[in-house]
């Protein structure tokens, strides 16, 4: 085998270790508008303004969630968490809402 192409290999490999050891998950949203959400009075149309479409939907306790997150996975690094989950009332207001980020 030559040298280019035991160089070549070489680059191929380690790309490929750099990919899978890299994975990332859900979508970016405007982390800043957070302490705008206020209980009782934040509607649902205004998250939807905030942050965008949610990641995830879902029903917990009998009430509507929608999530935002990015959530980054290294083998090489931390890991990058953030994560808004947001629980409505059946008016369609905020009942609670939980934010964590290891930035």
């Amino acid at each position: 085998m030559s040298m280019i192409s035991s160089i070549r290999a070489l680059s191929v490999a380690l790309v490929m270790v750099a990919m899978v050891g890299c994975a990332t998950v859900g979508k970016d949203f405007a982390t800043h508008n957070v302490d705008q959400i206020q209980i009782g009075e934040t509607t649902r149309a205004d998250i939807q303004e905030m942050f965008g479409e949610p990641w995830r939907t879902g029903i917990e306790d009998g009430k509507r969630t929608w999530t935002y997150g990015k959530y980054k996975w290294s083998a090489f690094g931390d890991a990058e968490t953030t994560d808004l989950v947001v629980r409505f009332n059946q008016d369609g207001t905020v009942s609670s809402y939980v934010y964590n980020t290891t930035e």
